[in-house]
């Protein structure tokens, strides 16, 4: 009789453990990014929207005439980056960088990063140095790849690897060969 008691209790300490071991696993996997949030939601998320975003398409479009600034890290700019864009980077971002290359502040400006995060910090600093005409590139570096639009390397060679920044960010590069 002593035996099946203790086995009883045992059985009943065994389902709480898996009931809290199913509990932990759920919550892992909802906050280490498994969850199905989407670009936009994301980018609510991080972006207050102060810029106006332009599309991936229609910074694409030849009749499109704009000076675009890559404001990720040298090493993202360096495995690539889009066509005669400008490195300005982030961390060590310096309006007087913009202001000797970009005189006109009424030029069309895009600025870009990984997803749309940092250009959009970037972006607003712009603004608030008088810069007019500034753009937030919808979903960065990363949906320009998604939707098949050449990228080039520090040779200016066109690549296919694009540095995803993260292993946390990554999941939003689809095409092209991640390099972190």
């Amino acid at each position: 009789m002593a035996v099946l008691l203790v086995q009883g209790v045992a059985v009943r300490a065994l389902l709480h453990n898996m009931k809290n071991l199913i509990f932990y696993i759920f919550v892992f996997f909802s906050i280490s990014g498994f969850s199905q949030e989407t670009l936009s939601q994301v980018l609510d998320r991080f972006n207050n929207e102060s810029i106006p975003y332009m599309s991936v398409e229609e910074l694409a479009m030849p009749k499109t005439k704009a000076i675009i600034l890559d404001a990720r890290e040298r090493l993202e700019y360096d495995v690539s980056h889009l066509k005669n864009a400008i490195f300005v980077g982030y961390d060590y971002f310096t309006l007087n960088t913009v202001m000797d290359k970009i005189e006109n502040k009424n030029q069309k400006i895009v600025v870009y990063c990984s997803l749309g995060v940092r250009s959009e910090d970037i972006a607003e600093k712009l603004k608030k140095a008088g810069y007019k005409n500034v753009y937030n590139l919808y979903g960065g570096i990363f949906e320009w790849k998604n939707k098949n639009f050449p990228v080039y390397d520090n040779t200016n060679r066109e690549t296919e690897s694009v540095h995803a920044c993260s292993k946390q960010w990554s999941k939003w590069l689809i095409n092209g060969k991640k390099v972190f």
